[in-house]
């Protein structure tokens, strides 16, 4: 073998793989080249582009993949079997270079009851496979399939028949997910001391996260030897999903001298673009508490851990937002934030101490937030400007509308009434789809040009007569507002939320005039800080 880094640990992604095999439907060319693309700037080493011998769309997706990466290295799946082979080298024949990655499960249960061959005729398999595949590229990968599951006389025989073969990159599978950490990484350390051309070959690791164990054994792989670890962005993949790439990395990133120095070569700035196309991509939501990317990962709630971050952000955060690529981290308003949290935002927004009294402040904001759940910039600054009643009052009131949509050739009409103050004003319009046309009749009806930045619809109870829930953030003046509708009927629920961020968006318009013109702050039971609080 040519001379290695042997501190780098190789970073083999198979989200257009492993991954989508998980999702409701395959990605077309150009999304995965997208993908492909994004996964070769983030720093991945070797991509596996997909299973060549799967379908003519797979096939010609490897073949468009290989011919436009630069710098990593396009792989196709192929199982132990001479036209599955064959395929992944038509696919890529025309690169520079690529691997073959071929495969055949080696557990008891497989080779039994999934094969129905003898442990002999598998070994024989693996190393005609890997001799076929090294015919066509020095570059030959072989996967023994639940090799967590495999036993160890077992396995130690196939790695060493493999890398005999030529086989330059061995993967050692948790396929079901089944096996725990200090197991598997007593695997490795087996396979290191036991099988005598294992310096021959790099070993490699693809775990399954069925336990939630698939970054915990990836990791203690690498550090009983192993080199190359498979990953899919966002941890997608079959039932449970893969080891999680940017777990992986910033793990290896962030606690750098506990594994001796270990690295990849991931540009983890990168991260977050890289998982936000993916699950736009792929349509699968990035779940809120996941590790690295999730939109919890960096948010703080807890009055002591935002007490503790507003004064050394390492007091709650082992890793910076910035660092994966996100802008800052989210200090939720919510009942449980504390006095310091809410001073620190009215500071932000401008507010000096002398302008108001912090305990009668935060009294009515938790006031606010148990009503309201989680408060937001404009909801904390109107606390300031307006009565109780003002708050709740709201300008624009949604009266009924109507839609019509169809088939091929007919545009999206919409026709909105609308409560504006005292008066009441129908709008018609067209638009892309229902709700974009509904959306452009309220903005004209209000008056309020703001851009659509996120649209979330969930149901709230199971059932034909199931409501949805319509969440939409959107942007005006460089601010976001938000909104929520709930109804039966989603297109209503879409103008009820959009219609709560408008009302939003105009109570911020008055505060701006006012503070325009010089006024202070005079909501209900607004007190300067040298006024003495009234009961």
């Amino acid at each position: 073998m040519e001379n290695i880094d042997k501190n780098r640990v190789i970073i083999f992604d198979t989200t257009l793989r492993d991954g989508e095999q998980a999702l409701q439907q395959s990605l077309n060319h150009k999304q995965k080249l997208q993908i492909a693309l994004m996964l070769e700037q983030l720093g991945v080493d070797v991509i596996e582009a997909g299973f060549p011998i799967s379908s003519p769309g797979d096939f010609e997706a490897v073949k468009l993949i290989g011919e436009n990466l630069k710098r990593a290295v396009p792989c196709g799946l192929s199982r132990a079997v001479d036209k599955d082979i064959d395929a992944v080298r038509d696919a890529l024949k025309n690169c520079e270079r690529y691997r073959i990655h071929t495969f055949i499960a080696t557990s008891d249960i497989h080779v039994q009851d999934k094969l129905r061959k003898s442990f002999d005729d598998i070994c024989e398999m693996a190393k005609a496979a890997v001799m076929r595949a090294r015919n066509y590229t020095d570059d030959v990968e072989f996967s023994c399939e639940d090799a967590g599951r495999t036993p160890i006389d077992h396995l130690c025989r196939m790695v060493e028949t493999a890398i005999k073969a030529g086989a330059r990159t061995v993967n050692i599978p948790d396929t079901v997910g089944y096996t725990i950490p200090s197991e598997f990484g007593n695997i490795i350390k087996t396979l290191f001391e036991r099988v005598p051309n294992i310096d021959d070959a790099i070993i490699s690791v693809h775990c399954h996260n069925d336990l939630g164990m698939a970054t915990g054994n990836s990791l203690v792989a690498v550090q009983n030897g192993a080199r190359q670890v498979e990953v899919c962005v966002n941890g997608l993949g079959e039932r449970a999903g893969n080891c999680s790439l940017e777990e992986v990395a910033m793990a290896l990133r962030t606690r750098s001298q506990y594994f001796g120095g270990l690295y990849t070569n991931i540009v983890p700035t990168n991260i977050a673009r890289a998982s936000q196309m993916v699950a736009g991509i792929c349509n699968e939501k990035v779940p809120p508490h996941k590790a690295i990317v999730g939109s919890n990962a960096f948010a703080h709630s807890s009055g002591i851990h935002q007490d503790g971050v507003l004064k050394n952000r390492n007091t709650y955060e082992i890793i910076t937002p910035e660092s994966v690529g996100f802008k800052e981290n989210n200090l939720h308003m919510t009942a449980r934030s504390g006095r310091h949290m809410i001073k620190s935002r009215l500071n932000a927004l401008g507010y000096s101490d002398d302008t108001f009294n912090l305990d009668e402040v935060y009294r009515r904001f938790l006031e606010l937030a148990d009503r309201k759940g989680e408060v937001f910039d404009y909801d904390l600054e109107a606390l300031l400007f307006f009565t109780h009643d003002m708050q709740e009052q709201t300008q624009f009131a949604l009266e009924n509308l109507n839609v019509m949509c169809g088939g091929k050739g007919v545009i999206p009409t919409a026709s909105v009434k609308m409560t504006i103050g005292s008066e009441t004003i129908t709008e018609s319009g067209t638009g892309d789809g229902p709700v974009d046309a509904v959306f452009n009749c309220i903005k004209r009806l209000t008056n309020i040009e703001c851009k659509l930045l996120d649209y979330n619809l969930s149901a709230t109870s199971e059932g034909m007569n199931a409501q949805g829930q319509v969440d939409v953030v959107v942007l005006y003046n460089g601010r976001k507002y938000y909104g929520r509708g709930l109804s039966t009927d989603v297109i209503e629920s879409s103008a009820l939320a959009f219609v709560h961020a408008c009302n939003s968006i105009y109570r911020a318009q008055i505060i701006e005039k006012e503070k325009e013109q010089g006024q202070a702050p005079h909501g209900e039971g607004f007190i300067g800080k040298d006024t003495v609080a009234q009961p």
